[in-house]
């Protein structure tokens, strides 16, 4: 009986009903239908809770932040400056469509946002230069990945909020890791472009001083993640203050340095803001109510127990969770899933004497993953459908690209001083 508003979840998933309609009709069955002993006011209130939290007012801010690069130049000026930094690479345009992730960061918060985002921005791009569409498409949605760990991202942000972890170190956390993806991956275009003759976006490397050039004007762009990670590790913001501060740099540099936002970009920037917030903010309140549920019939005790019994190993434990991880990431968002399963994850992984934050950072590799991989990819859906490219070109283009995915993952999870390394060394 206390199951069964799981199964109507994920059944409603699985009939592609939107996340927080899926987990608000399951708990409201089971305060409605199955369990009596809490009041419909009292349930109205935790719906309302649910964003009643001053943290989550970084996402609004984080988001908006990336809305305010796009119409402030500061996103054309980050491209300008990766495909000078490797564009005399084999498959140069593809490796800066990689670059372009890292320089990025997951300011979309979504890494199905990050995914359209960065097919509208370079896919046309690529096409033009010779690549074929699945190749463009399948290097899109594969670097987007990284945005999922380069700071500051909102799964992030979501991550600590659940499982009380400090951002500062998380943010931390996420740039060996991001490295290590974006590296895999750099080496997989080289080596698939001399496959298919995809050359050099330059002739020649570029020189000291371009590159000079290239950073000046993408310099204040590029301080903006180290300035707010120094903000949250010596106590001057909050990561919430954190996100306006980053709102209020953007709109500055756009109006007054590079004089690319204008007044009458305002209503758009608003509007994009609110659709992208609402939904991650409708999501919450859904999985607020349906973490009651969970936590009414102790069903994150039982998991913990069921886990504790099958294995004392905390590498067995991560190489279980990489697998379930993987499969929920191909029908979940990162947000969502998160939202949902890092309350019920993270305390297993500390009782078996995992770093949380550590844990963490496995936890949204392995979910972005998951939504590039075939056949229930939502990324891959989502890149096909703005391209109108077939999905099984897509899919027989993006092996190379899942295996070393899945080599970072390997390294990733098995070495943990490569994702504590920062937080311990500057924060401790």
């Amino acid at each position: 009986m206390e199951l069964i508003p799981l199964y109507i979840a994920f059944i409603l998933f699985f009939l592609d009903v939107p996340v927080a309609f899926s987990m608000l009709a399951a708990a409201l069955v089971y305060f409605g239908f199955l369990n009596h002993t809490m009041p419909a006011d009292l349930m109205l209130q935790q719906f309302v809770s649910g964003v009643q939290s001053f943290p989550l007012l970084a996402i609004p801010f984080f988001t908006m932040a990336g809305v305010v690069m796009n119409y402030s130049g500061i996103t054309e000026r980050l491209m300008t400056f990766a495909e000078l930094m490797v564009g005399h690479m084999k498959g140069g345009y593809a490796q800066a469509n990689v670059v372009m992730s890292v320089l990025m960061g997951g300011i979309c918060g979504s890494s199905n946002a990050d995914a359209a985002m960065e097919t509208k921005i370079f896919v046309p791009e690529m096409v033009k230069r010779g690549y074929s569409a699945e190749y463009s498409a399948v290097i899109t949605a594969t670097s987007s990945c990284i945005t999922a760990v380069i700071p500051p991202g909102i799964m992030m942000i979501l991550y600590c909020i659940v499982a009380r972890v400090s951002i500062g170190k998380m943010f931390l956390a996420g740039y060996i890791p991001g490295l290590i993806v974006m590296t895999a991956l750099m080496i997989t275009v080289n080596i698939t472009s001399r496959k298919k003759g995809y050359g050099q976006f330059r002739e020649k490397k570029a020189t000291s001083s371009e590159i000079a050039i290239g950073a000046k004007a993408a310099v204040l762009a590029l301080i903006m993640p180290f300035g707010i990670i120094a903000a949250l590790r010596f106590g001057v913001f909050t990561a919430t203050e954190a996100g306006a501060m980053a709102v209020m740099y953007c709109f500055i540099i756009g109006l007054f340095v590079y004089k690319a936002l204008h007044i009458s970009d305002f209503p758009a920037i608003l509007l994009e803001t609110l659709h992208s917030t609402g939904s991650i903010m409708f999501i919450i309140v859904g999985a607020n109510l349906f973490g009651v549920y969970l936590t009414y019939e102790r069903i994150p005790h039982y998991m913990s127990e069921y886990l504790a019994n099958v294995t004392s190993s905390p590498i067995i434990f991560l190489l279980l969770v990489n697998i379930f991880l993987l499969i929920v990431g191909m029908f979940l968002d990162g947000s969502p899933a998160i939202l949902i399963l890092g309350p019920l994850l993270a305390p297993v992984a500390v009782s078996m004497g995992i770093d949380p934050v550590h844990f963490g950072i496995i936890c949204l590799v392995n979910l972005v993953i998951g939504g590039i991989t075939p056949p229930f990819a939502s990324m891959m859906f989502i890149v096909c459908a703005m391209l109108q490219l077939p999905v099984e070109k897509f899919i027989r283009e993006i092996w190379p690209f899942l295996i070393a995915l899945f080599i970072s993952l390997g390294i990733i999870t098995l070495i943990p001083q490569a994702t504590l390394f920062l937080p311990n060394l500057i924060i401790g």
